[in-house]
This record gives C-alpha cells, sequence and structure tokens, in this order.
C-alpha cells in the first residue's frame, strides 16, 4: 500500500523518527484490512508474523491458563501491538480480538526487523516505545501489589477523570467486565468496590460516574 493513504501513521512516535525511505519500505509491504467485531486477531503461543496498528476500532489483548480469562489491555487508534514479540522473532503471550469493527494495518515482522537493523531512528523510537510499555507494566504490577482493590479502583477513576477534563465526571471507557478485569477484580468485586467508593463521594449511573469529593478520593487513593 502507499504511504500517502494513512498519514496519521506516519505520525506515530514508533514511525515519526525513521527515514522517509523506511517509512516507504514498511509500508509497502504493509496492507490494510477491516475485521468485523470479535475477531480472534492473533493467539497466544502463535509465532508473531506481522506487527499490527490500529487505524480505526479497538482491539482487547487478553490471556488465558486453566480456564480462566483477563483483559491486559484495550489498543485504540493509532497505536500497535505487539511489538517486543515482533522484534525477538518469538511467539505471542496474549491474544487479541477486535471489539468493534476495526481497521488494522499489517506489517511483516520480517521487514520490521529489517528496518530496526538498517535504520537508527526507528531503531530508538523503538527502545523508547518498549522502554515505555515496560514502566507501564511495573505501574500495573505495583498496583496489583500494593494497592487494595477499592484504592486500584479510585486511581483508575481518578486518571479517567483527569483524560477526560477533570470536570466532576467521566464516562468509563469500557465495559465494567473489562474494567474488572484489568483491575485483577471479578465483575462482583468491582460492584462491591464501587459501593465502598460512595462515602467518597462517587455516584454511579450506567457508564456515567460523578467524583463529587474530589479531595476525599484522592486521599484515599493516594494517587
Amino acid at each position: 500500500m502507499r504511504s500517502s493513504d494513512l498519514p496519521q501513521v506516519r505520525e506515530l512516535g514508533l514511525f515519526e523518527s525513521m527515514s522517509a525511505e523506511s517509512f516507504e519500505s514498511l509500508m509497502r509491504a504493509a496492507y490494510l484490512q477491516t475485521f468485523p467485531a470479535q475477531l480472534e486477531l492473533i493467539t497466544e503461543g502463535d509465532p508473531a508474523d506481522f506487527l499490527y496498528v490500529v487505524i480505526e476500532g479497538s482491539v482487547e489483548l487478553f490471556a488465558k491458563s486453566n480456564g480462566r480469562e483477563a483483559t491486559m489491555s484495550i489498543v485504540r487508534p493509532v497505536g500497535t501491538f505487539i511489538l517486543a514479540a515482533v522484534l525477538k522473532d518469538a511467539v505471542y503471550l496474549m491474544s487479541a480480538r477486535t471489539r468493534e469493527k476495526s481497521r488494522v494495518l499489517l506489517i511483516p515482522s520480517e521487514n520490521v526487523r529489517t528496518i530496526f537493523r538498517e535504520d537508527a531512528g526507528f531503531a530508538r523510537a523503538i527502545v523508547v516505545e518498549l522502554a515505555n510499555a515496560y514502566r507501564s507494566v511495573v505501574k500495573e504490577y505495583k498496583d496489583l501489589k500494593l494497592r487494595s482493590a477499592v484504592e486500584r479502583l479510585a486511581n483508575r477513576l481518578l486518571r479517567f477523570h483527569e483524560d477526560q477534563g477533570s470536570n466532576g465526571s467521566l464516562e468509563l471507557p469500557d465495559d465494567k467486565r473489562i474494567l474488572a478485569s484489568q483491575l485483577g477484580m471479578t465483575p462482583a468485586n468491582l460492584s462491591r468496590a464501587f459501593n465502598t467508593l460512595k462515602p467518597y463521594g462517587v455516584e454511579v449511573d450506567g457508564a456515567t460516574v460523578r467524583l463529587n469529593d474530589l479531595s476525599g478520593l484522592r486521599t484515599l487513593a493516594k494517587p
């Protein structure tokens, strides 16, 4: 495909530092495809054949073990997955499925590794991308190890609130099943955690959450 077809991809941090020639080479090898909702794109344990870039829609990364399933993260435009497996020529550690009708760019892994070796700007951008991902994983792990379920939920609500303009209310970006899974909770535990937050000014109406006592919530959450 032509790079001019997707200018937003060029602006992604992973690609903006690479040379025009390298970017054109990657895009010539890539192809864009539209997938329906709830389609599994990759399966844990399979070889990493492509680097995926979400252009429209959203993709859920998840893992399964012993009959249990957990949401690891949600990838929204313009975001990539799964970079580490592509660079290592390793198997996927997670599965991925579309949450809605989505347009996804597929870049062959071998082409990504070739450009990584040849383009210093691209290599530096990948190091930064992986460093940011590592720090995010450490923060999530610290949340699970050092905070109670109620504190994790309070912190996540404060983060959503800040991301959405800090106007006293927020919309949950994902359904409560996914939110519970991301926080290491069951849906029933999430419901109880919301009830525990009522004295801290948290009111829930479907996907809308009002924060009526930000000071009290921050005192609890210790963000």
